[in-house]
Formats: structure tokens, sequence, C-alpha cells
């Protein structure tokens, strides 16, 4: 239900049918098809939600049973996400997403054309139906957004690398959807990211620079929202957001502590992340549960910090967005994880090289340095990102 009113649409009945088996034809048996017929025609529905994964077939068989348009799970999703995009990337992913799942379910409405004439003058042979048509219209489109996603993913690409050779630190925000990831983001940041109390209002990477406690600026990273039983084809499509979290130095998984089910989406998302660090083309490393803190969002209406904070284990930082409350602890505390495992370092910048030396005060500890005539001597205390960051500035 919690996806049907994000998108805004008015429930008028709901119901919760068993499967003992799943029919070829209606997924429904035969009864259950028959009640909702009933339901439909006594509230006047337009259109049924099944949240499930429909056939082509199903889904046409229940929508002449029913008399209503019918969608399933896979394409309420794609709905959802049609009005959430807002940057190139995202709009074509969308569309992209929108048109695979739609080629498997064109039906024939053009009955009174049977087929289009191929050739030219009266010696053409039969042409094309227009489902034909149609189907070959969404592959070349299909084709043609696919290569504009790649070209803008090199863009992407070539950004990233930029940010690693300016580099600074990046925290990843990652949670299941409308678990306060946005709102967080914009408390930390005073940024203006869209923010509503709506599953996937966000669906772009959205990235912003912020100054912690000790001086270090890091970067920040919003992204979209993870779900249980997301379809596969939507993954794939925001891959955009996957790569972030991969590339971040520092994995804030945001729960809303304060939702009957927050255990289970904290396993929904750990299941999609161990999935990401599967495989010999795996995004995400082995080890990337050593670089996420767990942030257990909406203390306030758990009535404070204290009492959200016994729903959580381990390292776990009690905050709420909205109000402000336990935002410094948590700087602090991505503060302590960078820092975690830094090393000493001694390094030598020509006396002109300003900005590598206001670069390593902005991002490591300077415990000493001497300025001679032909270099500056430094002996700082960097993290081991940073370090590498800084031996990949230094080359040419």
């Amino acid at each position: 239900m919690g996806l049907a009113a994000s998108i805004g649409v008015a429930i008028v009945h709901s119901a919760a049918l068993p499967l003992r088996t799943r029919r070829p034809s209606t997924l429904l048996g035969e009864g259950q098809v028959e009640s909702v017929a009933l339901a439909v025609k006594e509230h006047h529905v337009q259109v049924v939600v099944v949240d499930a994964a429909l056939t082509p077939v199903q889904q046409r068989n229940l929508e002449r049973a029913w008399g209503c348009k019918v969608i399933d799970r896979t394409g309420l999703i794609l709905e959802i996400f049609g009005e959430r995009a807002r940057t190139r990337e995202g709009s074509l992913q969308v569309e992209l997403a929108h048109l695979e799942y739609q080629r498997t379910r064109l039906v024939r409405s053009w009955t009174h054309l049977e087929r289009q004439r191929g050739g030219f003058g009266f010696l053409g042979g039969p042409g094309e139906s227009q489902i034909e048509i149609d189907r070959r219209l969404i592959g070349e489109r299909i084709v043609k957004l696919k290569k504009e996603l790649e070209q803008v993913r090199r863009t992407r690409g070539l950004h990233r690398r930029a940010r690693e050779k300016v580099p600074h630190p990046v925290v990843a925000l990652v949670g299941y959807t409308n678990a306060g990831k946005s709102t967080l983001f914009n408390a930390l940041t005073g940024a203006s990211v869209y923010a509503q109390d709506q599953l996937f209002a966000t669906l772009d990477p959205t990235m912003r620079a912020i100054r912690l406690p000790s001086g270090r600026t890091v970067i920040l990273s919003d992204t979209v929202g993870f779900i249980s039983e997301l379809p596969t084809q939507l993954v794939e499509a925001f891959r955009a957001t996957l790569e972030e979290v991969a590339a971040a130095d520092v994995i804030l998984h945001v729960r809303d502590v304060a939702h009957p089910d927050s255990a289970a989406q904290r396993a929904d998302v750990l299941e999609v992340l161990n999935e990401m660090a599967e495989g010999p083309d795996a995004p995400l490393d082995p080890d990337w549960t050593s670089r996420m803190l767990e942030v257990l969002n909406k203390a306030d209406l758990l009535g404070g910090l204290d009492q959200a904070a016994e729903r959580g284990a381990g390292e776990a930082i009690a905050v709420s967005a909205l109000t402000g409350e336990g935002l410094d602890r948590l700087r602090l505390a991505l503060d302590e994880r960078l820092s975690a495992g830094m090393v000493v370092t001694d390094v030598a910048v020509e006396p002109a090289d300003g900005a590598t030396v206001a670069w390593l005060y902005q991002n490591g500890e300077v415990l000493a340095r001497e300025d001679g005539e032909d270099a500056i001597h430094l002996r700082v205390r960097l993290s081991q990102a940073d370090l590498g960051r800084f031996e990949t500035r230094q080359e040419p």
C-alpha cells in the first residue's frame, strides 16, 4: 500500500490473497479473481495494483476479468521512478527500464490493420504487422538510449576520476526508501535536495561537500532508496547509485528506526549490498562492512536519542535529521572513522606549491613543519585513502 500511496492514487480497497499455486493464466485462483471483480465493481475501481510480478498474459486476462487497468509491482515502481527522476541520467534510466518492460507487453490493438503492406506500389509483399512495427521502434529506441546512457556514464566516470585527483573522502548515504536519507543530507550540508515523506523521493546520486569538526572536507552522496524485491532491470538501471556506494570511503546506512519493519528493512539493504560484493566483476569489495556506519534516524518519533539507541547495536548512532539531535555526534563519528588506520609520512613540497600544502592541512594532521629554501618539509598524519589520493595528486 505504501508504494501505491506514494504515487498519489486514492486506495479504496485492499486485500491479502494467499496463493496455494500460481496459475499461469491469472496468477490468482478463480474464486479470488471473482472476489476482486466484485470489489472493483462495488468501489468503482479504475486501477488494480497487484503486489507481485505478472506475466503479460496474466495482466491481460486480469484486465478482461476485472474490466479495469491492472499493473503489477514492477509497473508501479516504474511509474514512481518516472515521476521522481530529475537528472538527465535518471530520466534515461527510467525510460530504458520502462521500454524493456513494455516490450513484452505489447498487445494487438490495431485489429483494423492486419498488416502494413511492404515494398512499393502494388507489388509489395506482406509487410510488418503493427505489433511488429511497435516492437521494432521500441528496440531501436532501446539501442539509442543505451548509447546515450553509456556516454553519460563515461562523463560521470571522468568527473569521479577528477574528484579522486582533487580528492576528498566520499561518504555515501544508503538505506531503505523513505528512511530519511535526503533529510539527513540536507541537515548535514545545508542543501535543498528534494526530501518528501514519499518512497523513492531521490533517484539520482546528489553530491555536496561538507566540513567535519577536524576541518577535513568530505563529499556526501545521497542515493536512491533500496526496497525489497526490487526488479532486476531496475537494479541495473540505477547502476549510478551503486557505483557511488562502491567508490565511497564510508557507507552511512540510514535506518528509519521508528518504522515497525525497521529490522526487516535493514536486512533487505544488507542483502542488496552483499549481492553487490559477489562475483568476479563485483562493484563492491568483500570488506565493505568495515566501511559501514549505521545511523538510527527519526529518533524524535520514539521520544529521543536514548530510546532510539536501544533499537541499534554496536557503533550505531541515533539521530533526528528533522530536529538536528545527534548530528554533532555523527560528524565526530565520521571524523573518527576516516581517521582510523592513519599513517605518518614525511613529504617535501616546493615552496611555490601552496595548493598542495593547503590540501595536506585540510585533509591530514600536520605534526611538524620546516620551511627551507628549496622545499617545505612536512610530517603529516594521513589516512590510507588520503595517502593514496595524495600520491595520485603528485603524479604528473
